[in-house]
């Protein structure tokens, strides 16, 4: 490619140079720096390359020495020494502190958005000075087929201390023809944003859509299956069967068997510069007496609820140099339906049947090693549900609710940052001013982030 370059370099000179005393000797020292130039780039570049190559490899003899070992221990000691289910090597332990400071303008605990009711984990943070979760990840291969992972968030509620279990699942890691089988408590793999844990996200909160459509994020029990096609371009099948507990499920209709996802996602790198990634998502949910809106008086929805997302990522760094400087644009839509009937408040039973829409856009640039800046735009909109809705606050406002976000953060490391964000919020009856600080630390170890 070096020499591609010098030639067409060459070709250019060559038809810009009329005689050999026209050029001065202070354009052929630029011409010589700016081949130097050119020369120190490719070959830092490819030493960059070259250094990562040998660190996969090294990464991979590592895993393929582990797996034959411990198929050999097997092999020779076939009454276990020690308890079943142990692993001989120490799992990896990381954990991941959050906490933060918000203000509003209007009562959070008020916050509703009308003909959209929150369910799941949607809504604003607390108001004022707490901490977030307190997130504990174990991580290790099973044996030479399986690898398992555990995320516990430590919480405290009313109050009092407890620890919930947010993520418990095993994976293959053996399977033939690029497939793999992941089974337990699982983030699904619908949408961009949706498997991401929260420290790893760009903005303090989820979109307005993820909050209002999936509850923040779309989590339950079942088994989820993936396919990587041997392609240079990146390209890969999926689909989830879950129990359908989870918001916009509910109530594990189908005798547990309540929910299912389909999923394909391709993408790819254009140079050395730039990389994108597109998908295209289904959710089905069941919904058996899923409540949302208040806990005092919740809406019972009943029914069937459809959602179709698509996704799209473009990310830039100058020759793939993404700690130096990086630009990061990102967009999902999402459409659902919703046929069933709720239950209001009231005890009226009414039949609901009512499309629904959302998206957001995000541009994310780190101009310089540790800052970053962001900007957020996320819209709403639905069909009227009909006249019987009227003064419920299941029928939407004549404008789209709508919120703009924008956040600074600044990390010392990977493994620490500090983001302030404002919010101005035009989902509800008034519009609501919100200002958050947020910091995280993790301690431990740190799995990589996905694309």
């Amino acid at each position: 490619m070096r020499t591609l370059s010098f030639i067409s370099l060459f070709i250019c000179l060559a038809g810009t140079v009329t005689s050999p005393g026209a050029q001065t000797v202070s354009e052929l020292d630029l011409l010589r720096e700016e081949i130097a130039r050119m020369r120190a780039e490719y070959e830092t570049r490819i030493a960059q390359l070259e250094q990562r190559l040998d660190q996969a490899e090294q990464r991979a003899a590592r895993a393929l020495e582990a797996g034959e070992d411990a198929t050999a221990a097997r092999q020779a000691e076939p009454v276990p020494s020690q308890p079943a289910g142990s692993n001989s090597s120490n799992p990896d332990l990381g954990v991941i502190f959050q906490g933060q400071a918000w203000t509003y303008d209007n009562d959070p605990e008020n916050y509703h958005i009308p003909g959209f009711p929150l369910g799941g984990e949607a809504g604003p943070l607390p108001e004022g000075f707490s901490l977030g979760e307190v997130e504990l990840n174990i991580s290790a291969n099973v044996d030479d087929k399986f690898t398992a992972w555990l995320t516990a968030p430590l919480v405290v509620e009313d109050g009092e201390a407890g620890i919930e279990i947010e993520e418990a699942w095993v994976e293959t890691l053996a399977m033939p023809g690029g497939m793999s089988v992941r089974m337990g408590r699982f983030f699904s793999n619908i949408g961009y944003l949706n498997d991401k844990h929260a420290h790893s996200w760009d903005f303090a909160d989820q979109p307005l859509v993820y909050q209002v459509f999936v509850g923040g994020q779309f989590l339950d029990d079942g088994v989820q299956l993936r396919w990587l096609a041997p392609t240079d371009v990146y390209f890969e099948l999926g689909g989830e069967w879950l129990r359908g507990e989870k918001y916009p499920a509910g109530g594990a209709g189908r005798s547990g068997f309540g929910s299912y996802t389909l999923h394909a996602r391709t993408g790819g790198d254009i140079g050395f510069s730039n990389s994108w990634q597109a998908g295209l998502s289904y959710l089905q949910a069941e919904a058996d007496a899923r409540e949302s809106g208040s806990e005092d008086d919740p809406l019972v929805f009943t029914g069937q609820s459809e959602l179709f997302m698509a996704e799209f990522v473009w990310k830039w760094s100058p020759n793939g140099n993404f700690r130096q400087r990086n630009f990061v644009i990102q967009a999902e839509y999402m459409w659902r339906n919703e046929d069933g009937t709720y239950r209001l408040p009231d005890n009226q039973h009414l039949p609901y049947d009512t499309d629904q829409q959302g998206w957001y856009l995000q541009a994310v640039f780190q101009p310089v090693p540790r800052w970053r800046i962001g900007v957020r735009y996320g819209q709403l909109s639905s069909d009227d549900p009909g006249d019987e809705f009227l003064d419920t606050a299941l029928m939407p406002l004549a404008e789209d609710p709508r919120r703009y976000s924008l956040m600074a953060d600044w990390s010392n490391s990977e493994f620490s940052r500090l983001r302030l964000q404002y919010t101005l919020d035009q989902a509800g009856i008034e519009d609501d001013q919100q200002l958050g600080l947020q910091y995280i630390f993790s301690i431990g170890a740190h799995g990589a982030h996905s694309f």
